[in-house]
């Protein structure tokens, strides 16, 4: 069974992950359910749209020190916003990227999904 999950992400960072720079998307908190192999991606303000969606490879939890070694190379962000971004925490969560689908026409997320408000983090859909 295929679990979906709707993330919200930066477009920034989006661009990077449908042009291959970035092959790890970096959260301080992960799904409960293990079992999510499809990531549908919400590009946040300005954009506001899904452009695309890409499967999981692997959730990767780590040491942060460990995590940045394992994954720098295709991060997609530099070393200084990796730690701050996990500013007070120990450990930090990389969802590693596998395929990727960019979609030809972004999607509007309350007329092709009925989602009033893109989640925060992420929602199951």
């Amino acid at each position: 069974m295929q679990t979906t999950v709707l993330l919200s992400i930066k477009p920034i960072f989006a661009n990077r992950i449908f042009h291959g720079i970035k092959r790890y998307e970096f959260r301080k908190s992960i799904f409960k359910e293990r079992g999510v192999n499809r990531i549908v991606v919400y590009a946040s303000s300005p954009i506001s749209k899904v452009i695309g969606e890409f499967q999981v490879d692997d959730v990767i939890e780590l040491e942060l020190e460990k995590l940045w070694a394992m994954t720098q190379p295709y991060a997609g962000i530099q070393q200084e916003y990796f730690y701050r971004y996990f500013d007070g925490r120990e450990k930090g969560f990389a969802i590693k990227i596998g395929n990727t689908n960019l979609y030809r026409e972004p999607l509007v997320l309350q007329k092709e999904f009925r989602i009033q408000r893109p989640p925060q983090s992420f929602m199951y859909i």
